[in-house]
């Protein structure tokens, strides 16, 4: 598996992505992007820079006077103008869609009407745009992101002195899938960077076993006194990262939840896309009983079954790990018991059934209505279901 693995511990803009693909050679022709975006005025350049003792690549994005405030109707027309491939210019739609709700929601307003300052303003919209192509260009199967330093302290911006982390960086964290820190006193996470890994990736982790085919460092506009500011992408094979099809478990160890709304809890994480979840009975420090809410859950369900385990329940912080997982061939068949249809999940081991579980709902339903015991009609359905099946003779 081809993966790449985004060293974050200094925070992530848009420029130090651009100058991490750029540095790795995924992003080699500067010149043609410009040239895509000419229509509103763009130059970029590239220069070798130290950051922290560390060498790496600086891309400085300049653009033309008196840009327009610019809303997401603008950035399609703008992103749609290029003449780069469609897949390209999709996903950068995507990046600013993403921060276009995260706008929103911090301000109260609808997506159409959020107007993009900072992030609008026409470097980062090469940003963006350029990532999405190095990305591309590199072909990775998944793309994984160490924990993203956010920094500290506060921050001007167009509505005034926010906090950092900043309330645009937190909302498009929630229920991605990755993980924010805090630390130092400067924003070391913008928006426009933040929002590019949220679309490319869905895992955070420390980096995988692999065989490092290169690395690309990209320099932040800053030098930090405390830190190395750059970003690195280290691209690689792997046969143990998280693919697609794989699967992670997600849990927490809960000690102050209402135990009646754990049912809701279960319905919610099944709802997020978790295959399976369940509940442990634990002992947690100075004797306390807990439970451990687990989740099975595909690699691309992960973001989505995080964000309903943090607001379903009262946990503060998770834990993951990928899982192997081997399932029986599966098929659901009705039977006829006593006039009423119940369904059967028939599962088959090389061709041949092995297990045959009649649908519980189906089961009181169907024994409510006849006004039986439930045991009864569960004891005629696995009946009809042996008649149903046919296993080939010995």
């Amino acid at each position: 598996m081809r993966i790449g693995w985004f060293d974050c511990a200094s925070g992530v803009s848009g420029d130090m992505l651009l100058g991490a693909l750029n540095d790795l050679g995924a992003l080699a022709d500067l010149d043609a992007l410009a040239a895509a975006l000419g229509h509103i005025g763009v130059t970029i350049a590239s220069e070798r820079a130290v950051r922290g003792g560390l060498r790496a690549t600086s891309v400085t994005v300049t653009a033309a006077p008196d840009q327009p405030h610019r809303r997401l109707a603008d950035i399609r027309k703008v992103v749609d103008a290029t003449d780069l491939p469609d897949a390209t210019k999709g996903r950068a739609v995507a990046v600013f869609e993403r921060l276009a709700a995260a706008e929103a929601q911090v301000h109260g307003t609808s997506v159409d009407e959020v107007e993009f300052h900072e992030v609008g303003a026409v470097d980062s919209i090469t940003d963006v745009l350029g990532a999405c192509l190095g990305l591309h260009s590199l072909n990775l199967d998944r793309i994984i992101v160490s924990p993203i330093a956010l920094g500290g302290g506060s921050v001007t911006t167009a509505h005034g002195e926010l906090p950092v982390p900043t309330p645009a960086a937190l909302a498009l964290l929630e229920g991605s899938g990755l993980i924010g820190v805090g630390g130092g006193g400067v924003e070391l996470a913008t928006p426009t960077g933040l929002a590019v890994l949220c679309e490319w990736a869905t895992i955070t982790g420390p980096m995988p076993e692999m065989t490092v085919e290169a690395v690309g460092v990209g320099a932040g506009s800053r030098e930090l006194p405390d830190r190395s500011n750059v970003v690195r992408l280290v691209v690689g094979e792997s046969s143990d990262a998280p693919g697609a099809e794989d699967w992670i478990v997600v849990e927490a160890n809960v000690d102050d939840l209402d135990p009646r709304l754990w049912p809701g809890v279960i319905a919610a994480l099944l709802d997020a896309g978790a295959a399976d979840a369940w509940l442990t009975p634990i002992l947690m420090k100075k004797g306390r009983p807990a439970h451990t809410v687990s989740a099975l859950t595909p690699v691309a369900a992960l973001g989505a079954v995080q964000g309903a385990m943090f607001t379903q329940t009262s946990t503060i912080g998770l834990r993951w790990h990928a899982v192997g997982k081997h399932a029986l061939e599966r098929q659901t068949i009705t039977v006829d018991v006593h006039g009423h249809s119940v369904r059967v999940k028939v599962a088959f081991a090389e061709g041949k059934p092995v297990s045959a579980t009649p649908e519980f709902d189906d089961i009181t339903a169907a024994a409510a209505a006849l006004g039986v015991p439930t045991k009864h009609m569960l004891e005629a359905a696995v009946a009809g279901v042996r008649n149903a099946l046919t296993t080939p003779a010995e």
